[in-house]
């Protein structure tokens, strides 16, 4: 015979019953002590080694697999298998495996049967093997039936045979009667055995052996046996709960004996598997697998009886709803709808869709909607498990149901606001049942499982519905607790009294924290919805009073959405955060946090040196314009110095350019496109702003003098006689310590030097000479914020970057010059 029909992949079976390739060889046959024996040799093709030498035993059991497979055992968990690449090769190595065992070569299988539930080589089994000889069923051999029954766990063929017979001889039934005999005479010692028995046989791994223990007549025996655990100084109490504790609720009474029958022994058997047998250890792990898949397939077969009953499931529902339903009754309902979704889990995808279209046919939503706004809080915790189990099966059916809700309720009773509600509402002082809500929200509202759907319009729809409807309901808590208290009118920077309301309550920050993670969520996935909603309400401005809060985690979580905003690059925004004067809470909340290096510090630093490596030159002109004088002690880190090298390297940039054009040019306006927003972006905005007034502009007090304070968005340069003006305007005053006080132009506030509804005051610590630390601790400021010396200010570039956005602005009465002009 050539090589090539004899070349052969030897494998092994690994201690995770894997196979493992151990390499490809020829196989050759060579015997030994003549006609005594025979060994099986395989050399590795590359390099001729020895792969495997196996002497085949007169006894060992062989097994003939899909033509090109022989399988066996060596020892009790050694397990080989030879892969023949040709047919001829494998049928030549088992006649001669079947000579040496005097077997006929037309067998499968040369001698005792291979252990069933190794499915990826066995085959169905014939019933007539050598079985394992059992103790006749009598008390004085209970010990001896122990034994065995402990002995055989370790080897699959062994356990195969003991199942084997087990079944054959209806062996279970007469042990179960042997445990009420020793019920009967308090015989302690035989009840132990029957434990161990009773154990080992399910540890046997057979669903054959479960469809017996587990039927009507012999389930509760079963249970009394495994109270008997040796370990235990007093026997448990199992079959009491189990009928007497334990109530079955019929919430509509069901008339299929099958179906109960089935739903009593799944919980029985569920039982058994959760409470009363040990954890198995690691290498017991696989022994209660089919009991696994046993409990698996009742739960198909009940969710599957129950979904073809839908007279039981129609009133099932016309209960649920209805009003005249006492509250009991309700919660029995829902809790029945609770575990019917549970059990759905275990179908196969196809069957669940159908399963869930069911329900979403017969009214569950509407009915959930109903529920989910009751006091009872277990009603209310069972609704929420119920949606939570909609949502991730078909976010898309949930939406499509309040889409089309909205046209006949009002908003106050939608089931997306009734979900906020609940989450607004929670009472537990962790929020748990609140981050659940929060997580479904955020699937919903999420528009990566929109785009997958044939609809394709139901991401704009879905959003411009969720923004006119939700929205208002979702930030009502963060809008109620930033609202803005008027400060006096002689208040400056610094005084006492507070300006702004920040929530110290645990519970309230938990909550805001939430929303303001789902805002964050908005921010990066809906674009112009959340851009528009931001700008219109002013809603940064009012998240960033939570920069005042006493809780570092909502503080970091105002500023991760902010960052969140800044790492957009828009110009848009930049624009807003300008023009309100934004970070000015920031930089307040780095300065009084003072030397330590905490969270709150390397975020802040973080954002900073965000705006620095990506160049953002709007937002750098800004920050170094208004705030360096501030922030240029902090020399721990190079991001602040690095900000102002940003400014004025692009400072120098632009003036060499402006001196290198013909000055005839300098008035023209030069597009460019690096930057441009999707058309029907530009198209939102610029609707906005002439229907509604400038969106991106907060809402401000205001005053005579407001126009004569420099606007460091709108205008880079004023003539010199109205610059001279402003410079004498915003000189600082010097205080009594020798620092400088300071009120921003931006931030809204009156031209008296009131501040406004969210600054504090701006302190910085500055080192002394030859100190090189980033702060002293003997020489403090009062404020350090931008101050320049009469005469001296400098207005922002015009960069080509924002020239774009400039064309826009043409209209504007308040329209800044340009350079040259």
């Amino acid at each position: 015979m050539s090589d090539t029909r004899r070349r052969v992949k030897v494998y092994t079976l690994n201690e995770d019953r894997q196979w493992d390739d151990r390499g490809t060889g020829h196989v050759s046959s060579t015997y030994v002590e003549r006609l005594k024996g025979m060994s099986l040799l395989v050399r590795a093709e590359s390099d001729g080694s020895l792969l495997l030498e196996s002497k085949i035993n007169p006894n060992t059991a062989y097994q003939k697999q899909q033509d090109t497979l022989i399988v066996w055992s060596e020892a009790e968990n050694y397990d080989l298998a030879l892969s023949f690449q040709e047919k001829a090769g494998c049928d030549e190595i088992w006649e001669k495996i079947c000579q040496v065992q005097g077997k006929d070569p037309s067998v499968e299988v040369t001698q005792d049967p291979i252990d069933e539930s190794e499915e990826e080589r066995f085959e169905e089994m014939p019933e007539t093997s050598n079985l394992i000889d059992l103790p006749t069923c009598e008390l004085d051999k209970l010990e001896e039936i122990a034994d065995l029954v402990t002995s055989v766990l370790s080897s699959p063929i062994r356990r195969e045979k003991l199942a084997l017979a087990l079944e054959n001889e209806g062996y279970i039934k007469k042990l179960l009667q042997l445990f009420q005999t020793c019920e009967n005479l308090d015989n302690t010692e035989g009840l132990h055995h029957l434990y161990e028995i009773i154990r080992g046989i399910l540890f046997l791994n057979k669903a054959t052996l479960f469809e017996v223990m587990f039927s009507d007549e012999c389930i509760m025996d079963v249970v009394g046996c495994l109270e008997y655990d040796p370990a235990l100084a007093q026997p448990k109490r199992h079959r009491e709960f189990l009928t007497k504790t334990a109530k079955f609720k019929e919430v509509i009474p069901i008339t299929d004996s099958e179906l109960r029958q089935k739903i009593h022994q799944t919980y029985r058997v569920q039982y058994i598997q959760d409470v009363i047998l040990p954890t198995p250890s690691v290498f017991e792990d696989n022994f209660l697998s089919t009991l696994t898949s046993f409990i698996f397939f009742n739960k198909v077969e009940i969710v599957s009886m129950l979904q073809e009953d839908e007279k039981f499931l129609s009133e099932v529902f016309a209960q649920l709803t209805d009003e005249a339903t006492d509250d009991d009754k309700r919660r029995e309902l829902v809790n029945f709808f609770k575990e019917f979704c549970a059990f759905s889990q275990t179908l196969q995808p196809q069957n669940r869709d159908a399963f869930f279209k069911t329900l979403a046919n017969l009214g569950i939503l509407p009915a959930l909607e109903i529920v989910m706004g009751m006091d009872d809080l277990q009603v209310r915790a069972a609704a929420t498990d119920i949606f939570s189990y909609l949502v991730e099966f078909s976010p898309s059916m949930v939406r499509e149901f309040v889409m089309q809700e909205v046209q006949q309720s009002d908003d106050d009773i939608l089931l997306i606001n009734v979900v906020i509600e609940q989450m607004i509402c929670d009472t537990d002082p962790e929020l748990g049942g609140a981050v659940q809500l929060m997580g479904l929200l955020r699937t919903l509202i999420d528009p990566e499982n929109m785009l997958a759907t044939a609809n394709k319009t139901e991401k704009s729809e879905f959003l411009n519905f969720f923004y006119n409807h939700c929205m208002q309901v979702l930030t009502a808590p963060l809008l109620a607790n930033t609202s803005e208290d008027k400060p006096d009118k002689d208040a400056g920077i610094g005084s006492p009294k507070e300006s702004t309301i920040c929530p110290d309550n645990y519970q309230t920050a938990q909550l805001l924290a939430l929303i303001l993670e789902l805002l964050t969520f908005c921010v990066e996935h809906h674009t112009y919805h959340i851009k528009n909603y931001i700008m219109n309400k002013d809603l940064l401005r009012r998240v960033l009073i939570l920069m005042n809060s006493k809780h570092t985690f909502l503080a970091l979580c105002a500023l991760r959405f902010m960052r969140r905003i800044i790492g957009l690059k828009d110009e848009f925004y930049n624009r807003y955060i300008i023009k309100g004067n934004l970070f000015e809470p920031v930089i307040n909340a780095l300065l009084d946090n003072g030397t330590r290096y905490n969270l709150l510090n390397s975020a802040i630093i973080e954002l900073f040196e965000f705006v620095r490596v990506e160049d953002i030159k709007s937002l750098t002109a800004h920050i170094v314009d208004n705030f360096y004088k501030a922030l240029e002690s902090i020399e721990y880190v190079q991001t602040f110095k690095g900000l102002k090298t940003k400014y004025e390297q692009e400072k120098d940039r632009q003036s060499q350019k402006l001196n290198s054009v013909p000055s005839i040019l300098r008035s023209n306006r030069f597009r460019r496109d690096t930057r441009a927003l999707e058309e029907d972006e530009e198209l939102w905005f610029n609707e906005d702003e002439e229907e509604e007034g400038e969106a991106v502009v907060p809402p401000v007090e205001k005053s005579k003098a407001e126009d004569d304070f420099p606007d460091s968005y709108e205008k880079f340069m004023e003539t010199k006689k109205a610059k001279e003006s402003e410079d004498k305007e915003n000189l600082p005053k010097r205080t009594s310590v020798g620092g400088f006080k300071f009120t921003f132009s931006h931030s809204g506030s009156s031209a008296n030097g009131a501040n406004s509804a969210n600054s504090k005051s701006v302190a910085a610590q500055t080192p002394p000479a030859g100190s090189n630390g980033s702060s002293s601790k003997n020489t403090s400021l009062s404020a350090t914020v931008t101050s320049t010396k009469q005469g001296s200010l400098i207005g922002l570039v015009d960069y080509p970057d924002d020239e774009d956005e400039e064309e826009e602005e043409d209209t504007s009465p308040r329209k800044r010059p340009r350079l040259g002009s």
